[in-house]
């Protein structure tokens, strides 16, 4: 098992209505840097159906999108110990501060 800190900032803008809350990002998603960025993740699949829209690839694609749809990202996880990117193997979990999104959200 490997202690891991969450090292991917929160994604959102003063547009943002929705946050979408992980636990942490997956292997695959901390190598490349951004949220749900593993192949056979459907976040964006998903999204993209819901919204009738093509399927974002690029990391700006993904980014333009979330914000097209006033959607933010996150995590509830500062640090953990974890194996993989397995949520089932999480311990000594640590919260994140969510005061970071809240204090810069509009009233």
């Amino acid at each position: 098992m490997k202690k891991i800190k969450h090292e991917l900032e929160p994604f959102f803008n003063k547009n943002s209505v929705v946050l979408t809350l992980g636990s942490l990002p997956s292997v695959k998603s901390r190598e490349l840097g951004f949220y749900y960025m593993h192949p056979q993740n459907r976040f964006y699949k998903t999204l993209a159906k819901v919204y009738n829209e093509e399927t974002p690839k690029t990391i700006t694609e993904k980014k333009e999108f979330l914000k097209k749809h006033k959607i933010a990202l996150w995590d509830v996880i500062s640090s953990c110990n974890i194996k993989g990117s397995s949520d089932a193997s999480i311990s000594n979990a640590k919260a994140n501060n969510i005061n970071l999104i809240l204090k810069q959200a509009p009233i």
